[in-house]
C-alpha cells in the first residue's frame, strides 16, 4: 500500500475503500435504512432534547429577568360602563361594586374554603402550576380557549397586574409574575388580594360585596357553608348564581358546594360530622344597584347579554361567562336601539290597562302576576320599547325574555305559515288556504292516514264549532283544526318554519301537541317570529344593541335583517288571516273597538295557556310589532308557576283582556301616523262574515262569564271539502242576519288594498269578543 493510500485510509477509519460494485434493490434499501439510523441516532435526539430544554430554560431566564412586577391596582382604574338610548341621551351608567377587606376580617373557615375549591396545595406550593399552565398555553394555541388548573397566586395575579385575555403571552407573563409574587408577598396577603379582586356574579367584586349580595351580611360575618357556595360560585359566576341559574346551573353549583366541603374533610380542616349536617344555603334574592330601577335594569342586563353573545361570536371571549365577566369589568359605551319616547309609552301602558288594576289587599292573586312585553321595528329588527317587571329592584327576572311559560294559540299562525310554505294538503288532499274548511269540534281525535295519533284537544269552554274554515279557525283559535293541520303538514315541518321564523324549536319533540303552542317562548322570540311574518317572510332578529365601543375592543353587530325564510305569499296571507282576529275573532273589544286605533290596519293572536297561568297579544301593524305576555308568579319562592284566576277582577286572565288592552294603548299611542299592510296573497281571508251554525257548547270545568259566540266567520261559500268526516252533525240554527248592509269582500289582486285581509270591516254584532286557548 502506498503511502497516499494509507493516508487516505487513515482519514477513512483506518479502512481501505471497498471496490464500487452493483447493489441490489435489497442492498440499497438496506443501506437507506442504515443511513436513517445514522440520522436519528439515540445520542442527536437526546441531544436535541437538552438544547431545546436549555433554550427554553434559557428564554425563561430572560423573560423572568425581562418582566417585573407591574403597578398593581389595575381594578381600581376600570371605568364603570355607561348605557345610551338610541338618541344618546344617557339610560344608565353602572360603576364597579367592590370594597376592599383585611384578610383578619374574613372567617378562618371560609378562609380555607376559598384554598379547598380552588388550590389544595396553596400553603405549600411556589405559585404555579406549570402542567396546568402548559396546558392552558396549548388550549390557546390550538384555539380550545380557557383552561382550568391555575393556582390562587396565578388567578390574583390575572386579577390585579393583567387581563382576562387569552393569550400566550399573557399566561407567559402570569407564570413569571407569580413566582416573583409568591417570593414577596406572604400566602395571606396573597390569599387576601384574590378573594378582594375576584368577581362573584351580581356586579359584586370581593368578598365583602359578594357577601351582602348573595347573604345581606359583611364578610366578617359570613358561615362557612354561606362563604363555601361563594367559593363554589368563583368557577362560573354568571351561570351558578341561583336566583337566575338554570336546573343544570344549580345542579353542577351544588356538586361543587359538596366538592369545596369535602376537600376541607380530606385536608383535615373540617370534621366529618360536622360536614355531614351541613345544608345548603340558598342565597337571597339579588337587589339592584343604584341607577337600576324600574326598566333600567333590565334593559342593562340584556344588553350586556347581547353583547356577551357578540364577544363569544366574534372570538373576543371564549364563552358567555368570560364575555360577561370581561363585560362587568367596565369601561364601556352602550348605546341601546330603546326609543326613549315609546319606552315611557310601553311603561304607561302597562302601568294603565294592568297595574292599576291589581290590588292584592284586595286579592291574593293579583300579587301573582307579571308582565312582559317587547317593541319591535319590523324593518330594521331594532328593539324600541321593552316592558320586563314592575321594578328591576324588586323583581329581578326579566319577563321580557324568560322563556318558562307557553306562548299558547300565539303559536297557531306558525302552523298556518308552514302548510302555506310547504303546500300542505288536508288528508283528502285538498290543499290548505285559509278558505279550506275543518271539523272544528272540541276533543275531535287527530288522525294521520286513517290511524288516529291519541290526541283530541279541547276547544275552549269545549265548544264545538263544527265545520269551519281556517280563517274562522284562526279567529275563534279552535285547537282541534290547528292539532290536526299540524299533523297533515308534518309536526317536523311545522317545527322547522316555526325555527326559520325566529322562534327556538331545536330541542323541541315533533309532536301534536306542540300545536296548542305547549312549548316556553318568550315575549322577544314571539315578537321576532311575528315580526319575520310583518316583514314579509325576510328573517327579523331582534336587536337591543346599536353600538358598543370599549377602548380594547371593536364590536361588529350583524345585520337583524336576514335572508327570506318563507316565501312572501306565505308570510303575508298569514297577516291577511290574522287581520281577522282583531276584527271577527278574540281580540275584537280590546283592539278593533279601541277608539285611538282611527282606522290602523292591525294583525295578531291572541293565547292564554293550560290553567291560565299565562296570557298573551302579539300583534302588528306595518311598521310596529309588539308582544305582551302575562305571567302567573308565585310571589313567594320559590317563585312556582300558578294561575291567575280572578286576577284584576277578571273571571279569567285571557290573551283578549290586560294583554290586547296594553298592546292597543301602547300601539296606537305610538303611531305617527295611520298605515295599511301592503300584502302580495291570492288568498280570500278575513272576509265577511256569514250565518252559520250555532256551535253546541258543552259545560267545562272552569266556565267564563261570557258565553261562546253564537256564529262563526267564514268565507262565503267556502269551495273546499271537509278536511274529515264530522264525528257528528251540528243542529243549524239560524242566527239573525246583521241589520246593516256590508259589501262582500272580495279581496284585490294583491290581496291589499283597503280590506287588507279585513282591517276595515265593519262590526258584527252577533259575534262578541271570546276567550282563547
Amino acid at each position: 500500500m502506498g503511502r497516499a493510500e494509507e493516508r487516505r485510509a487513515r482519514q477513512r477509519g483506518g479502512r481501505r475503500a471497498a471496490p464500487r460494485r452493483r447493489r441490489s434493490s435489497g442492498a440499497a434499501g438496506a443501506t437507506g435504512k442504515s443511513g436513517i439510523r445514522r440520522l436519528f441516532t439515540w445520542k442527536k435526539i437526546l441531544g436535541t432534547f437538552l438544547g431545546t430544554c436549555l433554550l427554553g430554560i434559557g428564554a425563561f431566564v430572560v423573560l423572568y429577568l425581562m418582566i417585573d412586577i407591574p403597578q398593581g391596582n389595575a381594578l381600581a382604574k376600570e371605568q364603570g360602563n355607561v348605557y345610551k338610548y338610541s338618541d344618546g341621551a344617557t339610560l344608565a351608567r353602572k360603576g364597579l361594586n367592590r370594597e376592599v377587606v383585611d384578610l383578619a376580617e374574613v372567617p378562618k373557615p371560609v378562609q380555607k374554603a376559598f384554598v379547598a375549591a380552588e388550590n389544595k396545595s396553596f400553603y405549600s406550593d411556589s405559585g404555579v402550576d406549570l402542567k396546568g399552565t402548559a396546558r392552558g398555553v396549548l388550549n390557546t394555541l390550538s384555539g380550545k380557549g380557557k383552561q382550568g388548573g391555575s393556582t390562587i397566586t396565578q388567578q390574583y395575579v390575572k386579577n390585579y397586574y393583567l387581563t382576562q385575555d387569552q393569550t400566550v403571552s399573557r399566561k407567559l407573563k402570569e407564570l413569571v409574575i407569580s413566582l416573583k409574587v409568591d417570593r414577596r408577598m406572604s400566602k395571606d396577603e396573597i390569599l387576601a388580594g384574590y378573594m378582594n379582586t375576584s368577581f362573584y356574579g351580581r356586579d359584586a367584586y370581593g368578598i365583602q360585596a359578594a357577601a351582602q349580595s348573595y347573604y345581606r351580611v359583611d364578610a366578617a360575618d359570613l358561615s362557612l357553608e354561606q362563604g363555601a357556595y361563594l367559593a363554589a360560585l368563583l368557577q362560573a359566576p354568571n351561570s351558578y348564581d341561583w336566583s337566575i341559574a338554570s336546573p343544570t346551573g344549580k345542579k353542577l353549583v351544588r356538586e361543587r358546594w359538596d366538592y369545596v366541603l369535602d376537600n376541607m374533610v380530606e385536608e383535615g380542616w373540617l370534621d366529618a360530622g360536622k360536614r355531614a349536617a351541613m345544608t345548603f344555603p340558598v342565597p337571597e334574592d339579588p337587589k339592584a344597584a343604584p341607577g337600576m330601577e324600574g326598566q333600567n335594569g333590565y334593559i342593562v342586563e340584556e344588553a350586556n347579554r347581547e353583547l356577551a353573545r357578540q364577544l363569544v361570536a366574534q372570538g373576543s371571549a371564549a364563552d358567555m361567562e368570560e364575555a360577561l365577566t370581561k363585560i362587568k369589568r367596565g369601561g364601556w359605551t352602550i348605546t341601546v336601539n330603546i326609543d326613549s319616547k315609546k319606552q315611557k309609552l310601553l311603561e304607561k301602558a302597562v302601568e294603565d290597562q294592568l297595574t292599576s288594576k291589581l290590588d292584592p289587599k284586595k286579592r291574593d292573586v293579583d300579587a301573582d302576576v307579571q308582565a312582559g312585553a317587547v317593541s319591535v321595528d319590523p324593518k330594521t329588527g331594532r328593539v324600541l320599547a321593552m316592558y320586563g317587571g314592575t321594578d328591576y329592584v324588586e323583581h329581578y327576572t326579566n319577563n321580557a325574555t324568560r322563556d318558562d311559560y307557553q306562548p299558547a294559540s300565539t303559536f297557531k299562525p306558525m302552523i298556518l305559515a308552514a302548510a302555506l310554505e310547504e303546500g300542505a294538503t288536508t288528508q283528502d288532499g285538498t290543499p290548505i288556504t285559509a278558505s279550506t274548511v275543518y271539523d272544528g269540534d272540541s276533543k275531535r281525535p287527530v288522525v294521520d292516514n286513517g290511524t288516529r295519533v291519541g290526541f283530541a284537544p279541547e276547544n275552549e269552554d269545549d265548544v264545538d264549532y263544527g265545520d269551519i274554515t281556517v280563517q274562522t279557525a284562526m279567529n275563534k283559535s279552535v285547537n282541534s283544526v290547528f292539532a290536526q293541520m299540524g299533523v297533515d303538514v308534518g309536526m317536523q315541518k311545522v317545527l322547522d318554519v316555526a325555527g326559520e321564523l325566529g322562534m327556538d324549536t331545536e330541542e323541541l319533540e315533533a309532536v301534536p301537541a306542540q300545536t296548542l303552542g305547549s312549548m316556553g317562548a318568550s315575549p322577544l322570540e314571539m315578537a321576532g317570529a311575528y315580526a319575520t311574518l310583518a316583514n314579509h317572510g325576510k328573517q327579523v332578529t331582534p336587536t337591543l344593541l346599536k353600538s358598543a365601543e370599549h377602548r380594547a375592543t371593536t364590536v361588529d353587530l350583524p345585520d337583524p335583517v336576514g335572508e327570506r325564510v318563507i316565501s312572501r305569499e306565505a308570510a303575508d296571507t298569514v297577516t291577511s288571516v290574522l287581520t281577522g282576529v282583531v276584527d271577527d275573532g278574540t281580540a275584537r273589544r280590546s283592539v278593533r273597538e279601541n277608539p285611538l286605533r282611527n282606522g290602523q290596519q292591525v294583525a295578531g293572536k291572541t293565547g292564554t295557556s293550560d290553567d291560565n297561568k299565562s296570557a298573551w297579544f302579539t300583534g302588528y301593524t306595518p311598521d310596529l310589532v309588539t308582544s305582551v305576555g302575562l305571567f302567573g308568579e308565585d310571589d313567594k319562592p320559590p317563585h312556582a308557576q300558578v294561575p291567575m284566576y280572578k286576577a284584576g277582577g277578571e273571571p279569567r286572565v285571557n290573551g283578549g283582556g290586560f294583554p290586547a288592552q296594553i298592546w292597543a294603548q301602547y300601539t296606537f299611542g305610538a303611531m305617527d301616523k295611520v298605515t295599511r299592510f301592503d300584502l302580495n296573497t291570492t288568498q280570500g281571508a278575513a272576509v265577511r262574515p256569514t250565518p252559520t251554525p250555532t256551535p253546541t257548547p258543552t259545560p267545562s270545568e272552569e266556565p267564563t262569564t261570557r258565553s261562546p259566540s253564537p256564529s262563526a266567520s267564514v268565507s262565503e261559500s267556502p269551495s273546499r271539502t271537509p278536511s274529515q268526516t264530522p264525528s257528528q252533525t251540528p243542529t243549524p240554527t239560524p242566527t239573525p242576519t246583521p241589520t246593516r248592509t256590508t259589501p262582500t269582500a272580495t279581496p284585490p289582486a294583491n290581496g291589499g288594498g283597503d280590506n287588507g285581509g279585513g282591517g276595515g270591516l265593519p262590526d258584527n254584532p252577533f259575534d262578541p269578543e271570546e276567550d282563547d286557548q
